[in-house]
């Protein structure tokens, strides 16, 4: 489990917000050599975004009143919570906050080794079934689908509004608090379930070829 207890906050450069990293991959990379990347990023102010060509992003608005992202001068509206927004994160762009403070779920993609589509589940379900392969494509819904052809190679389950439970045959149940995480390999999640009374974010992630050393 990855609990976000403890996760260490680091400041924008801009002081406009701090980021908490969830997980990453390599595990220990930094921001020259991962392949992919998750974390969630307390907001507090209007401001550009830092560039990051070569990388793909997903943001997810998972507290607050949402806000509008404008992307190459193009505005995008996010108003609310759980709608995932892709988005290339070599673009021009700034964000503006609809009614106070946010936090975002934040993954970032390598372009050309590392893809992931994101999905809000609610209720009762199977992390990821072992019959989805790819998942979904990602066109027009804001998941940033970027799936390979033969399945996730993990998926991160995170808990953004109230406390999740993970179960599977033959081991214990993982609960999860608002904002703890869950690393599953694909084998794994398609073995286990989630259940949820409030909101969380299912991420399947994968790779092409291994990103660990």
């Amino acid at each position: 489990m990855l609990r976000a207890e403890g996760r260490r906050a680091a400041p924008w450069s801009n002081g406009g917000g701090v980021t908490r990293e969830v997980a990453v991959e390599p595990p220990g990379a930094g921001w020259e050599t991962f392949a992919w990347r998750v974390s969630l990023a307390d907001v507090t102010r209007d401001g550009p975004y830092s560039p990051l060509p070569g990388v793909r992003r997903i943001l997810t608005v998972v507290e607050g009143a949402g806000l509008e992202l404008t992307v190459d001068g193009v505005p995008r509206l996010l108003p609310g919570r759980h709608r995932p927004f892709a988005f290339p994160g070599g673009a021009a762009t700034g964000s503006r906050l609809l009614d106070g403070p946010v936090v975002n779920l934040n993954v970032m993609l390598r372009e050309g080794v590392a893809g992931a589509t994101v999905e809000v589940a609610r209720g009762s379900r199977v992390v990821w079934p072992d019959d989805r392969g790819a998942g979904k494509s990602g066109a027009g819904d804001g998941s940033g689908g970027d799936g390979g052809a033969d399945g996730p190679d993990e998926v991160l389950v995170v808990a953004v509004e109230g406390p999740a439970l993970i179960t599977a045959p033959g081991a214990e149940e993982a609960e999860l608090a608002r904002f703890d995480a869950a690393l599953l390999t694909a084998r794994d999640a398609a073995a286990a379930r989630l259940r949820t009374d409030g909101t969380a974010v299912v991420i399947a992630l994968f790779t092409a070829g291994s990103a660990r050393p």
